[in-house]
């Protein structure tokens, strides 16, 4: 078994959303983007949760699904700062 080589997040990247859709939302058309880093940041915090699921991102010959491109996203290598994740919301039970 051979390792897998690094994913280059520099590398331009294209996103389609998902093949069937029963109804036309205004959700995103295909996109192109510059960098896998931007079109993984974009899925990630911009997309509606509906409209992830089903797209894929097309870098160079791979395809990663909606699973794939969460792991480019969590991944240590991902280049781009992340939006901050909210805080829970604290209850009257934890501040006693």
């Amino acid at each position: 078994m051979r390792p897998l080589r690094p994913f280059n997040y520099n590398t331009s990247a294209e996103l389609f959303p998902a093949a069937i859709r029963k109804k036309k939302r205004a959700g995103f058309a295909y996109r192109r983007f510059g960098t896998a880093a931007e079109a993984v940041q974009f899925a990630m915090e911009q997309l509606p949760a509906d409209s992830l699921n089903g797209a894929y991102l097309q870098v160079e010959e791979a395809r990663f699904d909606q699973n794939g491109i969460r792991s480019l996203y969590e991944s240590e290598a991902f280049p781009l700062p992340r939006r901050a994740r909210p805080e829970p919301a604290q209850t009257d039970a934890d501040a006693a």
